[in-house]
Formats: C-alpha cells, sequence, structure tokens
C-alpha cells in the first residue's frame, strides 16, 4: 500500500506502535504491511497472531507511540515513515528498510544518487586527506556523500562534502551527538546536509546499533568506496550491505598519494 505524503496521524501512531511490538522488526513489519495492507490493521490482527505463532507479540502503547511523535518534533527532527510519499525510494524497496526513519535537515538528499565512503577510525593522515578530496569531488559531481559520522575515514568524507550535499546516518537517536569529537560536525551536518536515525530520541548508540546503521548506508549507495578498513570492521559489513543490494563495491587499500603504492592501488 502506498500513502499519500501526509499519512495521517492514526497510521503514523500505529507505525510505532508496531515497529516497537516484541518480536517485529523491519522484515515482519513489512511482511505485515504487506499482507495487511496498513499497521493500523497489522496491529488488529497481531493478538489472532500471536495466539496462532505461540509468541509474545505485545504491541507498543498508544502513549509509547504518542511521545515517540512529539520527541521527534520536540527536538525538530522529521519522521519518514515507509510506505508515504517522502520516503527515499532506493531504501524503500528492501524489506529490511526501517518502518520509521527521523530526519534533521536537507530530506531532498535522500533521493538523489548517493555514494557511500567509509573507512578506518584510525585511519592515517594520508588517508584521511584522500577521503575528503574524493568526497569533495564526488560531490561537485552531483553525488551525495553517505557515511556514519565515525571517527576517521567517515568525519573526512563528510567534511569533504558538507558544502555540497552530505547525508550522516547514525547508531543513536537524532538527538544523540556521538562521537563527541564529532559533535560539531554533527551540527553542521544537520544544518547544510542531512542526519538519519533509525533508533528513537534518547537512544545511547551501543555496538549492536552499528551493523544495523550500516543497512542504511548499503541501502542508500550506488556504491560504497572504502578506505584503509580491517578485515574484521564495520566498514566492510558496509561494502557487503551495498555489494548483496546491487551497488558496486570499490577499495583503496593504501594511500594513493604515497608513490610507492600508487601502483598496487591503481
Amino acid at each position: 500500500m502506498s500513502y499519500t505524503n501526509r499519512m495521517d496521524r492514526e497510521e503514523q501512531i500505529a507505525h510505532l506502535r508496531l515497529i516497537r511490538t516484541q518480536n517485529i522488526g523491519p522484515m515482519t513489519f513489512s511482511l505485515l504491511i504487506q499482507r495487511y495492507g496498513s499497521a493500523a490493521e497489522a496491529l488488529r490482527a497481531v493478538p489472532e497472531l500471536a495466539k496462532r505463532g505461540g509468541r509474545a507479540l505485545k504491541p507498543a502503547s498508544r502513549s509509547v507511540a504518542e511521545a515517540k511523535l512529539h520527541a521527534n518534533a520536540a527536538i525538530g527532527a522529521t519522521l519518514l515513515f515507509k510506505g508515504a510519499a517522502d520516503y527515499p525510494d532506493r531504501l524503500g524497496q528492501f524489506d529490511d528498510a526501517p518502518a520509521v526513519l527521523s530526519t534533521r535537515g536537507a530530506a531532498h538528499l535522500l533521493n538523489r544518487p548517493c555514494v557511500g565512503i567509509v573507512g578506518a577510525r584510525n585511519a592515517s593522515i594520508n588517508a584521511q586527506r584522500f577521503a575528503q578530496s574524493l568526497a569533495d569531488e564526488l560531490a561537485g559531481e552531483g553525488y551525495v556523500v553517505v557515511s556514519g559520522l565515525a571517527r576517521g575515514i567517515d568525519a573526512a568524507a563528510h567534511n569533504g562534502a558538507l558544502a555540497k550535499g552530505t547525508i550522516a546516518v547514525i547508531a543513536g537517536g537524532i538527538d544523540i551527538l556521538y562521537p563527541p569529537e564529532n559533535a560539531d560536525l554533527q551540527q553542521a551536518i544537520g544544518e547544510t546536509g542531512l542526519i538519519v536515525a533509525e533508533m528513537p530520541p534518547g537512544t545511547q548508540p551501543t555496538p549492536r546499533h552499528f551493523p544495523v546503521r550500516n543497512r542504511i548506508i548499503g541501502s542508500l549507495a550506488l556504491g560504497t568506496i572504502v578506505v584503509e578498513a580491517a578485515e574484521r570492521s564495520g566498514s566492510l559489513i558496509t561494502a557487503r550491505e551495498t555489494g548483496e543490494r546491487g551497488g558496486e563495491v570499490m577499495a583503496v587499500p593504501g594511500s594513493p598519494l604515497i608513490p610507492a603504492r600508487q601502483a598496487a592501488t591503481i
């Protein structure tokens, strides 16, 4: 079912109640919407589904959902609901897309072609300079640079594209400044680019939130460039998600600014 851009408040509340129901994640949410046509109808079916499935399915209360709406409004965040006309098309095609996104800034960037740039938090200075320069060039060609606002390569990529178009997908709530050293950058992106969060306001990021965040980057990106990533890292999770969702995966294994490495890198 495709909703209008102005999804009515009752359906918004039903969305929030359904996605906050124990044992219902984004995949199950999508399946329920496909089957019942709306979140409100899916909520009505939850008691019978719980009885048949023998699982705990207790929808979040209306007061909890309304509190989420008020919390986002209080901090100037805009909610994008999956199925509404203003939800990004590229993200919405995937069954595990977030049911609801909190955003702050220029939401239209979500519908422009995006390229992910991710990499090591403790990247070399040369790699950070390269990532920043590459982001600046890509943004100059009309691409929106998407990354995860981590220290190192992510921050360099955001800085490079800040004036022309960048999206930061964060692991915590839209109101949480993390990591602390990127607080000013996060504020700047909210003013000139876009901050995107799947978690509710007030959520402090924990290790389990970062892979969840990475799938959003991988979904939005037509391609992802990995710069100086460790063998087992969140950057490679993002790269895998990009590839599995039909995007291109590119890598800069070492700094192309160092002549001795140019041949191997190219």
